[in-house]
């Protein structure tokens, strides 16, 4: 049987625990014409079937919640289910196609399907359209996104021939099955644990300094969790949304990462916290210290998983500097309480606590989760990913990929959530906002744009001979969704 990861499960089980939830990631490619029609669209998807086993495959609960979630093959499996197809009214533009967006991922996938769903969208200026592909987080992540986009579309603007596709749906366990493997899995996992111990004790100077260091990361990731100071970008949410983008030149970004000796990451950030603190002031709230805590995922993939589709992430918890008013000091201060976390060991911390709970009973692991969801949470304002997007030009169908948009879901209280995406030399930010308490999704997306040009304009001197060598860490710490 194929289980999902206890990480995969919890993000089911938000979904489950928040009725105004749902947590699909997406990107949106948009593509010179001509539009393809319906046939070459779903020629293309079911050619590239075989290459994606998760599309034709749906999620099975194990009954009283005794074992991890398992994939089963859906022998109902109907491609033109998944396929969707709608157009922009005329005129078109980014505010219409930022309406179909919002309104797209406001809706669950459906959960007695294979949980992903493609949209053909026309009517976009020029000739163009639009692909926007909507998958459960429980599936993937940002940056298994990418794998995705390497195995649907091509390079270059040759179409590559089918994939070879001998699929027949496997026979799907029946509920005593389940039942009993999962009934075998918990009497075994005494012994599995009594294993690990073993192997741990042989090298015992190792597991000291594992446990004094996941110690020391847990106390920092602890105090993550304390509660923020109120403001109105925090509370609860309805089940709508809106979307908005905003577009910089990555050129534009490196260039403040060269000359202010930061990362790319820290730039993102820094413009994220100015907009934050903009959206702040112009709501007449006092940007405090401690308003705006954003969870930020990081991609803890072995180079040997980078192909994997599923979650492999940990986290870590900013709060972000919105009290500074100057915009490079607030660069500055990303920077430090960036560096600050990671010598924690927060992230290593977090990432064990994942590792940890995948060698437990499922049952109390998925009950401690459902608990804790049912607590409002005041700790966390907003989730920023950043997710760095195929390194070369793209096509679909011949039509190259001019550029690609992300979204990543909110929920729990969390009324704003910022996508970062990478491609064609361009920054693409996608702005989440729920649709009742934060109507100013547009505004906040200008806010970024804003903020990246001040930190470029002031930025531009040269670096001069005291300023710090550049950090070793120049790739950005990558999520999933795409965000969330």
């Amino acid at each position: 049987m194929e289980y999902l990861s206890p990480l995969d499960a919890s993000f089911l089980d938000a979904e489950d625990g928040d009725p105004h939830a749902s947590l699909a990631i997406a990107s949106i490619a948009v593509l010179d014409g001509p539009v393809p029609s319906q046939a070459e669209f779903a020629a293309l998807i079911r050619g590239r079937l075989p290459l994606v086993p998760r599309y034709r495959q749906k999620v099975r609960r194990v009954p009283f919640n005794l074992g991890r979630p398992v994939w089963v093959d859906d022998p109902d499996f109907d491609l033109d289910f998944h396929l969707r197809r709608t157009a922009l009214a005329e005129p078109g533009g980014d505010a219409a196609l930022e309406q179909v967006v919002a309104r797209v991922m406001s809706q669950r996938l459906d959960r007695e399907r294979p949980l992903w769903e493609d949209w053909l969208i026309e009517g976009l200026p020029e000739g163009r359209w639009a692909l926007l592909s909507k998958v459960h987080h429980c599936l993937i992540d940002g940056v298994s996104g990418n794998q995705l986009y390497r195995l649907i579309c091509d390079s270059g603007s040759r179409t590559r021939h089918p994939a070879e596709d001998h699929w027949q749906p496997r026979r799907g366990a029946d509920a005593i099955d389940l039942t009993l493997d999962a009934l075998g899995q918990l009497a075994r996992t005494p012994f599995d644990q009594a294993r690990v111990m073993a192997g741990a004790m042989r090298s015992p100077a190792a597991v000291a300094r594992w446990l004094l260091a996941t110690t020391r990361g847990l106390g920092t990731l602890a105090a993550g969790f304390l509660p923020t100071a109120p403001t109105s970008l925090a509370g609860p949410i309805g089940r709508a949304r809106r979307y908005a983008v905003a577009r910089t030149a990555l050129a534009d970004i490196a260039a403040v990462s060269d000359a202010c000796s930061v990362t790319i990451n820290d730039v993102y950030l820094a413009a994220v916290a100015g907009a934050f603190r903009r959206l702040m002031l112009q709501r007449g709230e006092e940007p405090a210290a401690d308003a705006v805590r954003t969870l930020v995922p990081v991609n803890v993939r072995a180079r040997d998983q980078e192909g994997l589709l599923d979650n492999r992430l940990s986290s870590m918890l900013l709060l972000l500097p919105v009290e500074i008013d100057d915009p490079v000091r607030r660069l500055r201060a990303v920077h430090e309480r960036i560096g600050e976390l990671r010598a924690s060991g927060e992230v290593e911390a977090a990432a064990a606590m994942v590792a940890l709970a995948d060698r437990e009973p499922f049952g109390p692991v998925s009950m401690i989760i459902r608990t804790a969801l049912r607590v409002p949470q005041t700790a966390i304002t907003t989730v920023t990913t950043n997710v760095p997007g195929p390194n070369r030009p793209l096509s679909v169908l011949g039509r190259p990929i001019r550029e690609i948009l992300p979204y990543v879901p909110i929920a729990e209280r969390l009324r704003i959530g910022v996508a970062v995406f990478t491609y064609g030399g361009q920054a693409a930010f996608g702005i989440t906002t729920d649709f009742a308490s934060v109507p100013e999704a547009d505004e906040f997306a200008g806010f970024v744009v804003d903020e990246v040009k001040t930190l470029r304009d002031t930025c531009r001197p040269a670096r001069t001979e005291a300023a710090q060598p550049r950090p070793a860490r120049r790739r950005a710490a990558a999520p999933a969704a795409a965000s969330s």
